[in-house]
């Protein structure tokens, strides 16, 4: 949520023009690491190194299974922790103001390239995980909901990245719009995606936990 928060309010003009481009810049890049750090959290949860019903300093069990290739989830976690680490190095790059077009084309939109696609990725292979994902309207339902959020948010992140594409030609981006508008409408659906999961995080008494069953979870 507040790697989401970062990046909504970096890519709003008036928030830029307040705070100055450098501040902006750090705004972004303070975001991408709680995005890292929340992909490596679900990386660890979908490798059974931290159980889902137990508390994080509880659960953690570094010797069990740290591999599960079979698993949907797991993929996801993998592929959208490096799209993090992919958007680590975009932001700190931006931070460089001296750098040529050219440059900024390599090191800058790139980096956040690939991490965007690895973001759809990452949210396909997470929405596949949901049980008939694209037959129903289930905005009821916790695990679609939230699964539907980030691979919208993970589309207005692609779209963000292929509006900021410089031409070569001529330097300026494809649309400044649509790179801040798809920036802006992703991390608001990553937020609200991350929000979601906090009742899901409440640990259930004996009564919710004995009416629960499988089938919720998706």
């Amino acid at each position: 949520m507040v790697g989401s928060a970062c990046f909504a309010f970096g890519a709003l003009p008036p928030f830029a023009a307040w705070v100055g481009a450098t501040a902006d810049g750090v705004t972004y890049f303070v975001g991408s690491l709680f995005f890292t750090a929340a992909a490596l959290l679900q990386v660890l949860l979908s490798a059974g190194v931290i159980k889902a019903d137990e508390r994080p300093r509880a659960g953690v069990s570094w010797r069990s299974r740290v591999r599960a290739p079979d698993r949907p989830e797991w993929w996801a976690g993998i592929v959208q922790f490096v799209g993090t680490l992919w958007f680590n190095l975009s932001t700190f790059a931006a931070l460089n103001h001296s750098l040529t077009a050219a440059e900024q084309a390599q090191k800058v939109w790139t980096p956040d390239f690939r991490g965007s696609i690895a973001f759809l990725i990452a949210s396909g292979l997470a929405f596949a995980d949901v049980r008939r994902p694209w037959l129903r309207w289930r905005p009821r339902n916790l695990g679609w909901s939230v699964a539907m959020l980030n691979m919208v948010g993970s589309i207005g992140f692609g779209v963000s990245a292929v509006a900021a594409y410089a031409v070569p030609a001529t330097g300026d981006v494809v649309s400044m719009r649509w790179d801040t508008l798809g920036t802006f409408l992703g991390a608001l659906c990553f937020f609200f995606g991350a929000l979601l999961l906090i009742p899901d995080e409440v640990p259930a008494g004996p009564a919710s936990t004995s009416t629960s069953g499988p089938e919720e979870s998706n």
